[in-house]
């Protein structure tokens, strides 16, 4: 008999009909707000040596309707090693198709990033002598807003700031987060030592723990797009951005990377804050400096494709980057990966994965030990 569950963190899956394995229908659920929808993560259980065929009905009511073209779907057996498998979207519904090799299998639209695991990142990092560990508020349903510190916050010269997971499903943002904080931790890494010389980091590896827990795509449990709200939060509607605004100006800050994943590119790529009003030719500079350094590092990242450029004082003002590149006359830019694959160096296994996601995290730190000596 076919068994089909989401009732776990981060699940999301409605079951139309599962009779037989070559016909699974599933919808995936709508984000709290009533807008937003791509996320799916659920299991299939009693179907080893099955050829499976599962068809999202709703696909083409998605968010991002578009980001099904090529897109791979992620299995796991143990839930530790994802891989990809066929999918097709004809326009109207995503089908998957897989042959079963065990009696329970996991699906999703990338490689989840659980809470627990965030917990493990947050604990096993706070036993480092120059990380401490801070809970600067509550999330909507009172799950805690964790930040880590890394480095002198006392006497350090310049402010780093790291955010992720504004939008929950973008999962790549933490498997990032991982790789980053990992690598300010090594002892033994002289870009590190160098940096911390002079800079301290403030990272907030989740900022939406509570749409992380609920399977969401892009809101929080009260239906808000955190990446809508910089310009003006509300602890009723959105805590995480009223917290993380006012620890960010009561501390102070010279540089933010804010972490997300894009549905539809395939390729990492850097979304600026050049439209702001007030941008500087400093600034601009400082942002191409970064990309240059980043893309020296590590290939996976680009600049040939991204979002459309806007003209100056075209900033949509309530989203992060803009919002604290203003704010704080600071560099601030979106980080984008891909939810499909990497265009530029394909993996028909993993496509874009958890690893390659963490290994670009941790390639960031070239970047800033790159144009620190013009922050400074």
């Amino acid at each position: 008999m076919i068994q089909i569950s989401s009732n776990f963190d981060s699940g999301n899956i409605e079951v139309i009909e599962a009779v037989s394995a070559d016909n699974i229908r599933l919808n995936i659920n709508i984000d709290a707000g009533g807008e937003f929808f791509q996320w799916f993560h659920f299991r299939i259980n009693g179907v080893k040596g099955e050829d499976l065929v599962i068809f999202i009905e709703n696909a083409n009511e998605a968010a991002y309707p578009d980001g099904w073209n090529g897109y791979r779907a992620c299995v796991s057996y143990d839930r530790q090693t994802w891989f990809r498998i066929d999918s097709e979207y004809d326009g109207e519904e995503l089908t998957i198709r897989h042959t079963a090799e065990a009696d329970t299998i996991y699906f999703a639209y990338f490689t989840p990033y659980s809470l627990e695991r965030h917990r493990d990142l947050i604990a096993q990092s706070q036993l480092h002598p120059r990380c401490q560990h801070q809970v600067i508020g509550k999330s909507i349903d009172g799950d805690d807003m964790d930040m880590l510190i890394i480095g002198d916050s006392d006497n350090a010269s310049l402010k780093l700031w790291a955010i992720a997971r504004q939008h929950p499903g973008e999962t790549m943002a933490e498997w990032w987060m991982e790789g980053f904080i990992s690598r300010l931790l090594d002892d033994d890494d002289p870009v590190v030592r160098e940096i911390l010389s002079h800079a301290c980091f403030y990272i907030i590896p989740n900022m939406n723990p509570d749409g992380s827990r609920l399977g969401h795509l892009r809101t929080n449990a009260a239906g808000i797009n955190l990446n809508r709200e910089w310009q003006n939060p509300s602890m009723e509607r959105s805590p995480e951005v009223f917290i993380t605004n006012q620890k960010m100006k009561e501390i102070g800050l010279d540089f933010c990377i804010d972490v997300h994943g894009d549905e539809n590119l395939s390729y990492n790529f850097i979304a600026s804050a050049d439209a702001i009003s007030n941008i500087s030719d400093k600034l601009i500079k400082l942002r191409v400096d970064f990309e240059n350094a980043l893309e020296k590092a590590n290939p996976d990242f680009q600049q040939q494709y991204g979002y459309p450029k806007k003209a100056a004082g075209e900033a949509n003002m309530t989203m992060a980057s803009s919002h604290i590149a203003a704010t704080h006359n600071a560099l601030a830019m979106t980080l984008e990966m891909p939810f499909k694959d990497n265009d530029n160096a394909p993996d028909y296994f993993q496509g874009w994965s958890s690893v390659k996601s963490a290994k670009l995290g941790a390639s960031a730190i070239d970047a800033i030990y790159a144009i620190m000596p013009d922050i400074l």
